[in-house]
């Protein structure tokens, strides 16, 4: 029924009960879960989870958090992985501007080098622009070749930003931040197309209301799918039923 497109519960957020969280999971009907990864460390306990709950999806990549001078490094192993293992997407890969600019040029030469792995490795790419929406766009503009497609995770932008996304043929990743009252969210994507949206959460971040600054969980997806159903005027089934269909045409090597 849903399909939550990012999260991150593999973390040790999760060390205490992540079987209670899947069950939870699968109980409002969530039947995948996609799993960025965030660097070399945290590959090990994300294939793990993997292998045990085969609904959960790795995907393979450097965060751009977590890009420094010794990026290069990362990167070769996260080629070596993608040699080896077959993996639903790139990510999340990306750029940003919030905490750090230090490293904003080793940032981008990764970005554009993972989304090269991407293309060469006919997968879709899962973006991180937080405070970098305009140069992420630009990139993805520049490289665009008619073979890549992805989504722009925890999408936040204005209308013309979402889009130049979507005529890019990317999906908006949308998850706890359109229920948030002030977000303004919710304005943009009433003028956005529903065949344009996925689900996400980016558990164990950006919880929804009512669970907001609490640890966030898969199954607390619901909470954004109700929001959306309410802001599009369909029946929630509607709304799993169409996001799940938008998800299916980025992860097309995964089956549904």
């Amino acid at each position: 029924m849903f399909v939550d497109t990012h999260a991150h519960i593999y973390t040790e957020e999760f060390s205490s009960d992540l079987d209670i969280v899947l069950t939870h999971a699968k109980e409002i009907g969530i039947t995948k879960i996609f799993m960025p990864n965030i660097d070399s460390t945290t590959i090990s306990s994300m294939l793990s989870l993997a292998e045990k709950y085969t609904f959960c999806h790795p995907m393979i990549g450097l965060h751009p958090c977590h890009v420094n001078e010794k990026y290069k490094e990362e990167l070769k192993i996260v080629e070596k992985y993608l040699s080896a293992i077959d993996f639903s997407a790139i990510g999340e890969v990306g750029i940003d501007l919030f905490w750090d600019k230090t490293y904003i040029s080793e940032q981008e030469n990764a970005f554009r080098y993972q989304i090269a792995l991407a293309r060469d490795n006919d997968l879709p790419f899962v973006i991180h622009s937080r405070d970098s929406l305009d140069i992420t766009i630009k990139i993805v503009e520049e490289m665009q070749d008619g073979r890549l497609s992805g989504i722009f995770h925890c999408f936040g932008g204005s209308l013309a930003q979402a889009n130049k996304i979507i005529d890019l043929g990317f999906m908006l990743g949308i998850g706890g931040v359109l229920t948030y009252k002030n977000s303004g969210l919710d304005k943009v994507i009433t003028n956005v197309p529903l065949s344009s949206l996925v689900l996400e959460t980016d558990s164990p971040y950006l919880s929804p209301v009512p669970h907001r600054g609490k640890r966030n969980e898969p199954g607390y997806i619901i909470k954004v799918a109700e929001k959306l159903s309410e802001i599009k005027n369909l029946p929630l089934s509607e709304i799993a039923m169409r996001t799940k269909s938008n998800a299916q045409k980025i992860f097309k090597n995964i089956q549904f």
